[in-house]
């Protein structure tokens, strides 16, 4: 498979959306209370299969015991080894992202919900039982969509204006969608595929692109490459806040754990057998931090409980997989 392909071959989001960020051309990808048991609700009864329609994020809860994988039919969530369906609204979750108070997301309401559509962006307390609507409803729906794990600072790509956006581009929030604030985004000239915020400093953040990876240290504003001559799909910042995890694909998937310190060796990671397929998404186990959770464009899903040396795999094409 051409590496330059991979998006059209294997995503089922819409990849093609073009963007202009602070002026300069550039294209876009586009696809809790504050203790640890408000991301932990426990899973309803399920007699059949959980079905995984689309693969729209990762997280962790925030005590580590639970997976979310959100959908278009709300949430399923990985367990002590089982699938099941969340409480909650079958939602159509777009941009899902966890921090340490809460869920935040975007995305279409389920049939005979009354919240507004599209969402804009709302938020979570409680693992998706229940939703706010937080800022933009009924105006923007955002695919791309990444938080800062211990900050709850949200940055999101807008694809159009709104009333709070006055132009395209990528955007930043710590008030809970009160006040945006866009970043220049110098240096970005190509397709972004994905975001990734810092968890303790929300003015890092990374971009995935077409043409490699580029972080920023000034929430947004400049961009410098640190990885080339590849695509970078996924990103996502170690909790330890001094690694980077990296999804690529050049002719072949790859995954990678580079720190950011310049000059200090990268790890490549041994990934499963993937059929032309890469990496999408990536969360890792605020508990325990060896544990981690990959979900590929063909919506197979493993877990690793010692950083990548070995991996399970818990859904295949869609269908997830039981103990």
């Amino acid at each position: 498979m051409r590496s330059k392909t991979i998006f059209t071959a294997l995503a089922a989001t819409s990849f093609a959306t073009l963007l202009t960020l602070g002026g300069s051309g550039v294209a876009v990808a586009g696809t809790q209370p504050a203790t640890a048991d408000a991301q932990s609700t426990k899973v309803s009864a399920q007699t059949a299969p959980v079905e995984l329609a689309h693969v729209h994020g990762l997280a962790y809860s925030a005590d580590g015991q639970q997976l979310f994988i959100p959908s278009h039919y709300g949430i399923a969530a990985y367990a002590e080894g089982r699938w099941a369906k969340m409480p909650g609204p079958e939602h159509d979750y777009m941009g899902f992202a966890a921090t340490r108070d809460a869920l935040y997301s975007s995305g279409h309401p389920a049939a005979g919900s009354n919240l507004v559509n599209p969402f804009g962006l709302i938020k979570s307390t409680d693992a998706g039982k229940t939703w706010q609507q937080l800022s933009l409803e009924g105006e923007s729906d955002f695919h791309t969509l990444a938080t800062s794990y211990e900050t709850n600072a949200v940055y999101v790509l807008n694809y159009r204006p709104n009333t709070r956006m006055r132009q395209p581009g990528l955007y930043m929030t710590r008030t809970d969608g009160l006040i945006w604030t866009q970043a220049a985004a110098d240096g970005l000239k190509t397709k972004i595929n994905s975001l990734a915020v810092h968890p303790n400093d929300a003015n890092i953040v990374a971009v995935g692109a077409a043409d490699g990876l580029y972080l920023s240290r000034d929430a947004g504003n400049h961009f410098e490459p640190r990885v080339g001559n590849t695509q970078v799909l996924a990103q996502w910042f170690d909790l330890d806040g001094e690694h980077l995890w990296v999804s690529s694909y050049a002719n072949s998937p790859m995954l990678t754990r580079m720190s950011l310190k310049d000059g200090e060796a990268n790890e490549k990671i041994k990934l499963p057998a993937l059929d032309e397929d890469a990496v999408a998404f990536i969360a890792q186990n605020p508990a325990r931090h060896d544990d981690l959770a990959i979900a590929t464009f063909k919506r197979n899903a493993y877990v690793t409980q010692d950083r990548g040396a070995t991996w399970t795999q818990i859904a295949k094409y869609g269908t997830t997989l039981d103990k």
